[in-house]
């Protein structure tokens, strides 16, 4: 697979090749040609940052590697008063463990649902404390200072210090990779991606997602939509009328959720 240490190599030796030709055996190569490792740089390092599932920057955990028919649940955005206590009402009625990627500037305020996430027994995850649609040109550091907010927030209300993190947008770049080392963070993205903030039609969503099972598979979806409180019985329903189990992330993936 395709790394960005990989395709830097692959354009800084395609440049060398072109200087060679050029330069040392006269091809006389048009000035544009010098272009050609940009060409070949470019889309692959923006598909491989824009690409979770690549770990282009950095290993991140997408799914488990495993045959059995087990798959997670997993929410983004929250907590937020409008649905993630909907959804967890749901969840508990089902007997359903997920994970809940949370946004450490919706946790003010909304301290009790982050505690009622634990004691129900799901995974709290850090999705960086402001989501900011600038995040990525961030630097490293303020990349870190960002993401420790999140834990900041999360310990004072619960104790705890996660351990999971998941990149805002599903965006990876270089600062990024820096700062989750730095901070120890184990990256974790998906591989099935609901789309559910941009869905309008009910039935088109919970296809979406059913036709994308397979073992190990990790499902996005957020706590802030309304559509996905609304599809949530049929979507559990459906995956296990496929013959699936639904697994904690954590347990899933066989990793720690907590420092």
């Amino acid at each position: 697979m395709l790394n960005n240490r990989t395709v830097n190599i692959i354009a800084a030796v395609s440049f060398l090749v072109l200087l060679y030709l050029d330069k040392i055996q006269h091809y006389n190569l048009p000035f544009w040609a010098y272009g050609l490792p940009v060409l070949i740089f470019l889309p692959l390092t923006i598909h491989g940052a824009m690409n979770i599932e690549a770990g282009f920057f950095m290993k991140v955990m997408c799914k488990a590697d495993t045959t059995e028919k087990v798959v997670a649940l997993s929410f983004d955005d929250g907590p937020q008063t409008g649905y993630t206590p909907v959804i967890l009402d749901i969840l508990q009625h089902e007997n359903v463990p997920a994970a809940f990627f949370c946004i450490g500037k919706n946790i003010t305020g909304n301290e009790h649902l982050l505690k009622r996430i634990y004691a129900e027994g799901h995974v709290i995850g850090n999705h960086t404390y402001s989501h900011h649609f600038w995040f990525d040109m961030k630097l490293s550091s303020n990349m870190l200072t960002d993401m420790q907010q999140m834990d900041a927030l999360t310990v004072d209300a619960t104790g705890l210090y996660p351990r999971l993190f998941r990149p805002p947008y599903g965006v990876t770049n270089p600062n990024l990779a820096r700062a989750v080392k730095a901070g120890n963070y184990l990256p974790v993205g998906w591989s099935i991606r609901s789309l559910d903030t941009v869905a309008k039609d009910e039935t088109q969503l919970l296809n979406r997602i059913l036709a994308q099972l397979k073992p190990g598979a990790v499902i996005l979806l957020h706590d802030t939509c309304k559509i996905t409180a609304d599809i949530l019985p049929q979507l559990i329903r459906g995956i296990r009328e496929q013959g699936y189990q639904l697994e904690r992330i954590d347990k899933m993936l066989k990793v720690r959720a907590y420092v």
